[in-house]
């Protein structure tokens, strides 16, 4: 491990790191620090948890000058997120004379004025609300020297792609620019030629997706099951916090409130509650005051609490990377952690896809616990007046496959994909 005064870091910064206790820098740090400190490009793949924040701030509150104006940008996706990076970024710089502000929507833009009229010199902003800002006039860009765009995969998913461009396209050409992103599709590759010059790329574990550190398991059974099963496991967990991922905002609704008619220290986020209570909600989360997180995906981004120490999936995630996002808010900064699948019936397909993309062998709990697995045969059903056992003859599979796939496409009667 390399010590952040060999990466070329200074005073008055190390002294705010070792009051963090970050004395040995991670991978990414190592990595991306001396290349921005030299002022040049760089793009950087690591997965959540790996340190990307003091990769790219710490060299940027090293370079800027106090009272200067708006000297950096660091765009992020979620307001979640923008939020988490200027907390850090308020400590890195304790004794640098550097402020940041948050700017993103939800929140009341009169207030913002203020903190940009106080002045400032990095801005932490989503998309959307910057841009309104750089319309009013409260936001400059023609002091920027240094650019971030952090979950840029993520920003591309959200829609954010001409966002972005408009904004870059604003900013004055003599600058450094960083792009974080835990995949590189096609249209980050493609931005990053356009905008940026002769990057240099570290990729930290690009391949990896079998989240290591993380003891990772799974339990089939029916959906109304679940909800026995997660308070189970909630109550087994006494090494740290919880959070419980679904898949809608419907489904998060109910499920907090089944926690806490359970009795349960929880708290829910979801994309249609006011900022106030998002706000408050991450508040009593991350000082511990509750236990539980229930969350959606997309409100989810940005969550950084080291002491989460069990991830369960309530519902399956319809992709492989939204499995390891999840899973990765768990194990932060190498601690460990434990990762729960509950799989219903019908999305046994959909996890056998995700467990074939890791690395590492999940625990099955179903024959740690003595749950048996049984999916009902639907096959045996009427076609045509007659009765038709599909298994059992080419007449039979023949047609109960053409009927099927007119009902369920790709799946087969009862929502598994064929090839399970």
């Amino acid at each position: 491990m390399t010590k952040f005064e060999e990466l070329g870091i200074k005073n008055p910064i190390l002294p705010a790191l070792n009051e963090m206790s970050f004395h040995e820098a991670f991978p990414i740090q190592s990595g991306a620090i001396p290349v921005l400190l030299s002022g040049q490009d760089v793009i950087g793949q690591a997965h959540t948890g790996t340190g990307k924040t003091a990769a790219f701030s710490l060299p940027i509150i090293q370079k800027i000058l106090p009272k200067r104006g708006i000297q950096a940008l660091i765009l992020a996706p979620t307001r979640e997120l923008a939020v988490q990076i200027s907390g850090e970024i308020q400590k890195f710089s304790k004794y640098s004379n550097i402020r940041n502000v948050t700017i993103y929507g939800g929140q009341s833009i009169n207030v913002q004025f203020k903190e940009l009229e106080r002045g400032v010199e990095i801005v932490v902003a989503t998309p959307g609300r910057l841009i309104d800002h750089i319309k009013r006039g409260s936001i400059r860009l023609e002091n920027v020297k240094h650019v971030v765009l952090d979950e840029a995969d993520t920003m591309l998913d959200m829609g954010f792609i001409d966002d972005i461009k408009f904004i870059l396209d604003l900013v004055p050409e003599d600058h450094v620019t960083s792009l974080f992103s835990a995949t590189m599709p096609p249209e980050i590759l493609m931005l990053a030629e356009k905008y940026m010059r002769n990057p240099q790329r570290i990729f930290i574990d690009a391949d990896d997706l079998s989240g290591e550190g993380i003891e990772q398991a799974f339990l089939v059974i029916k959906d109304r099951e679940k909800t026995d099963y997660l308070f189970k496991f909630i109550k087994e967990n006494r090494t740290g916090q919880t959070i419980v991922f679904c898949s809608t905002k419907e489904r998060t609704r109910r499920v907090g409130r089944e926690l806490e008619k359970a009795r349960f220290n929880v708290v829910s986020i979801e994309g249609d509650m006011s900022q106030f209570r998002r706000d408050k909600t991450m508040y009593l989360f991350r000082k511990g005051k509750a236990d539980i997180l229930v969350a959606t995906d997309v409100a989810a981004r940005g969550i950084d609490v080291p002491e989460v120490a069990l991830v369960i999936n309530y519902d399956v995630p319809n992709q492989d990377l939204v499995y390891f996002h999840r899973i990765g808010r768990t194990a932060r900064a190498g601690a460990k952690g434990r990762a729960i699948t509950l799989v219903s019936y019908s999305s046994i397909g959909d996890f056998k896809a995700i467990s074939s993309q890791t690395k590492v062998k999940m625990k099955d709990l179903n024959k740690e616990l003595g749950i048996e697995v049984k999916i009902p045969d639907p096959l045996k059903r009427e076609v045509g007046g007659r009765r038709s056992y599909g298994r059992s003859g080419n007449w039979g599979k023949r047609h109960d496959r053409r009927d099927n796939q007119k009902r369920y496409g790709n799946r087969n009667y009862y929502g598994l994909k064929s090839r399970w």
